[in-house]
């Protein structure tokens, strides 16, 4: 069965989602959440507005290339065409259907009054805007899904109107038309209501959009899907502008496990918890230890009343089994804690852990105390792949032995001048020692220099690497500057990236541990690689 056909599961967290105050996402950071994303197994992948935004016109051009995507569609977002102006004329029509998006969400007015008001036009002119750009856009091959804007507001003040919207999407050959609570300010029992009349008065497919300034966005999404619709919008950890979007995977969640709707190809969900997290790390917002279902509270239980009843029996006080989504409790303590996902993770690093009980306690027990302090492994590939290496052969990958280094950072007084930063760093590699001293923009590039081109005298092939990425975090804001500091550095060969991570008092120690271990990973690469 086509489960994407049954039901669609469409994700927007890449357009909604970044509207979000304080979230910015690089090109490169949102094709690396549709990564993710597609690993959750969603239906649909808005990727941004093409032509409006030109961040989304590259990503939309680099998506060709380098998506791989296993489960999820590409939607290109975009508005219908001006009034006035013919569909196939209109040059931000022509940047959807040029994106390489199979499908094209439009969004459309379905408010009398933002019709009148904010597009300054006519009730009859909007209708032709959805009719002319909807078939426009379907007679030149892609799907095309409506994105009624306003929908319930329009709704209530003028019903015989928002569902000619509807109605002529549907004609245009629209194959879905989403219902947006665009405001955020609806209700369950109102929304059902209402997309209950929709699904009798018009028999298309409908979706549903919601944003959770009543804090009803989860509420509203299930109410909407139990009156009959068959798609639905959210975005991942509830991102999106105000208040934020309907949480998708809460949405999902309570669709598969408590409604028993199969929405996500199966076994999936189980990714859930990982996938929330890797993507808060691109994001650099940190994630709300207190989400549903994948928060790290979601399955915490403090010691005392709950205490002797889960050791007995842990549903009596959990509403699920924390493994539907790839969580964990976290009061019962027991060499079976982790042990799944840890062996899980091994074997998609090449690591067969299965028959070595105590190897995986070990390394479980290890993971639980790096990240007490501070570490994190959900989007540090690289580093908990160095970590596996030196649980199952006995050493850590090292090609350098660090002597020291030193970072020291001048700037002078006077218009135009720029602090510089010199970095020193000594180490022997290959049996030699050398003393360098590399300069940059920053401490931390300082030390990227000084330290690629120490190595790189003894391994030649450190010079394709390169940092790509970095993101900085305050673990412990309370503490103010003696707080702790999370570093995650993504580095490229040319061919692929990695990611890795440092923790520490200081941004510039923490920053020092992920670019030896960015290093290390990628030596380690070569080497298997090449037999060096």
């Amino acid at each position: 069965m086509d489960l994407h056909g049954a039901f669609h599961v469409y994700d927007t967290t890449l357009r909604d989602g970044a509207q979000q105050e304080g979230l910015n996402l690089s090109v490169a950071d949102k094709l690396n959440i549709a990564r993710q994303l597609d690993g959750l197994g969603v239906g649909y992948i808005e990727g941004g507005w093409p032509g409006a935004n030109p961040k989304d016109t590259e990503f939309f051009r680099r998506a060709v290339s380098e998506l791989d995507l296993q489960h999820a569609k590409l939607a290109a977002f975009g508005a219908t065409r001006r009034a006035g102006v013919a569909a196939a004329d209109d040059p931000l029509v022509a940047a959807l259907r040029d994106s390489g998006a199979s499908v094209v969400t439009l969004v459309a007015k379905s408010h009398d009054r933002h019709v009148e008001l904010a597009l300054r036009t006519t009730l009859e002119e909007n209708l032709a805007m959805v009719r002319d750009t909807v078939s426009h856009l379907v007679a030149e091959g892609q799907t095309v899904f409506l994105d009624a804007e306003h929908f319930f507001d329009g709704y209530r003040a003028n019903q015989a109107y928002a569902l000619e919207v509807l109605r002529t999407a549907y004609e245009a050959g629209a194959e879905v038309a989403a219902l947006c609570d665009t405001n955020g300010g609806m209700l369950p029992s109102w929304v059902g209501d209402v997309v209950g009349d929709v699904v009798s008065s018009t028999g298309g497919r409908v979706g549903i959009h919601c944003h959770n300034d009543t804090g009803c966005a989860v509420a509203n999404s299930l109410a909407a899907v139990d009156a009959g619709a068959t798609h639905v919008q959210g975005t991942i950890n509830g991102y999106g502008e105000r208040t934020g979007n309907a949480d998708l995977i809460s949405v999902v969640a309570n669709l598969e496990l408590k409604l028993d709707r199969q929405v996500l190809p199966q076994g999936l969900l189980a990714e859930a918890t990982r996938i929330a997290h890797a993507v808060a790390e691109v994001t650099n917002v940190p994630p709300a230890s207190r989400q549903p279902y994948v928060g790290t509270s979601a399955f915490a239980h403090k010691a005392g009343l709950h205490a002797s009843a889960i050791k007995v029996d842990p549903d009596l006080y959990q509403h699920m089994d924390p493994a539907g989504v790839g969580n964990d409790m976290r009061l019962l303590v027991s060499d079976m804690a982790g042990r799944a996902s840890i062996e899980l993770k091994g074997r998609e690093l090449g690591f067969d852990l299965s028959g070595d009980r105590d190897l995986v306690t070990r390394i479980t027990e290890r993971v639980k105390v790096l990240e007490s302090r501070g570490y994190t492994f959900e989007a540090a590939d690289a580093s908990f792949e160095l970590l596996l290496v030196e649980e199952v052969e006995g050493h850590r990958p090292s090609y350098v032995d660090v002597e020291s280094w030193r970072v020291i950072t001048e700037t002078q007084t006077g218009p135009g001048t720029e602090a510089i930063s010199e970095a020193t760093v000594k180490l022997t590699a290959a049996g030699v020692r050398y003393v360098v001293t590399g300069e940059g923009n920053g401490p931390v590039n300082a030390l990227d220099q000084a330290l690629r081109q120490a190595i790189g005298q003894a391994y030649p092939e450190v010079a394709k690497l390169e940092l790509i990425d970095y993101k900085v975090r305050i673990l412990d804001q309370g503490h103010g500057t003696d707080a702790i500091t999370r570093v995650l550095i993504e580095t490229s060969d040319g061919s692929s990236s990695w990611w890795t991570v440092g923790v520490g008092h200081n941004v510039v120690e923490a920053s020092w541990e992920a670019l030896l271990d960015a290093v290390t990973f990628g030596l380690r690469r070569a080497e298997q690689t090449t037999g060096r």
